[in-house]
């Protein structure tokens, strides 16, 4: 039988690690550009991923000892208020490392009794999912931004 966790875990160490390689040596100093009003800077979207980690490691945590809870956020005004637009691109990714690595030690060794626990990730109604369901929905949503980054 698989375990789904442990390897999310391994499939997010892998990632980090290509992250890590292709941005070595990158220059950030166009990152920030806004390729349109309502869109998001490269730096910006490193932002919005550091607030999916965040909250998926909030999930995460919570589902251990409950069932559930509801957690969502407003991604949009989350990267606006946290100025991410203005930040270093080299230490939101510093950040960004710090907390996907804090996912896999949480997922490594995750109680396969909680893998079912349901959390409300709906906005304006309920819309349940397992802690199961949303730790690999979160690695394929880190993946699709990561290609548009082209750093995958």
């Amino acid at each position: 039988m698989n375990d789904v966790m442990k390897e999310t875990a391994i499939t997010l160490e892998q990632i980090i690690e290509r992250v890590l390689a292709k941005t070595r040596n990158l220059d950030f100093d166009q990152w920030s550009h806004k390729p349109g009003p309502a869109k998001w800077s490269k730096t910006e979207l490193i932002g919005h991923l550091i607030d999916s980690a965040n909250n998926n490691l909030h999930r995460f945590v919570r589902a251990t000892y409950e069932e559930k809870f509801k957690l969502v956020y407003e991604q949009d005004e989350w990267v606006t208020i946290q100025r991410y637009g203005y930040a270093d691109t080299k230490a939101l990714l510093m950040l960004w490392e710090l907390l996907n690595r804090q996912i896999i030690r949480m997922l490594e060794d995750y109680p396969k009794e909680r893998y079912e626990v349901l959390v409300d990730t709906g906005k304006k109604e309920s819309s349940f999912h397992t802690i199961e369901y949303l730790a690999e929905d979160y690695v394929d949503h880190l993946q699709h931004h990561l290609k548009q980054l082209e750093l995958i």
